[in-house]
């Protein structure tokens, strides 16, 4: 996805050979444009299957999922990492790494918003090294239901997450994919 490309370039932060910030058009700022071309180009990259349910995770997926849930005319469920007073029973929950933040957050969905009846797209910002895509994924197996993809804003190709998800079945389908970070360039595969 070209323009992606062009944003990441021309915004993005190497901030190290491993960390890439884009807060200034992905997640803390959101660049709506954008996000509606994310969505428009993951509703063709899965055009060929029956999505019923866009899964997320808090927060920075919500942006591209809900753009992807808009054109597809899906609802949009994402987990949420912190407790709340009103989501305390009936949950499927999974626990899950951060890469970014070094820290490990138990991850939860009502079990009223997913079933065995759905078939999912799961949607996330950045694939590092799979620990998101694998707890969301185990949500969707206790559920029952089935995942037909999943949809990466910027794949980190150089960390072992995407080709470990690939290897065990998964369909991912990557925006950006980023070759490396070294010498604070950014290389994309082609």
């Amino acid at each position: 996805m070209e323009l992606l490309r062009e944003k990441i370039e021309k915004e993005g932060q190497v901030l190290s050979d491993t960390v890439l910030k884009v807060d200034s058009f992905l997640n803390h700022q959101i660049d709506p444009m954008l996000m509606k071309e994310v969505g428009e180009e993951f509703a063709n990259r899965f055009s060929d299957q029956v999505i019923t349910k866009v899964l997320t995770i808090e927060s920075s997926g919500i942006a591209p999922a809900t753009f992807l849930g808009l054109t597809i005319g899906a609802p949009v469920v994402f987990a949420r990492k912190r407790k709340s007073l009103t989501l305390t029973d009936n949950l499927y929950t999974s626990s899950v790494h951060s890469f970014t933040k070094n820290e490990t957050n138990e991850i939860s969905v009502s079990k009223k918003f997913l079933s065995a009846d759905d078939n999912v797209v799961i949607i996330d910002d950045f694939l590092a090294n799979g620990e998101a895509l694998k707890g969301l994924m185990d949500i969707v197996n206790q559920a029952g239901a089935t995942v037909v993809g999943a949809g990466i804003v910027i794949e980190k190709g150089f960390q072992p997450g995407g080709q470990l998800m690939r290897d065990q079945g998964l369909r991912i389908e990557s925006l950006a994919n980023i070759k490396s970070l070294a010498n604070g360039k950014v290389e994309f595969f082609d």
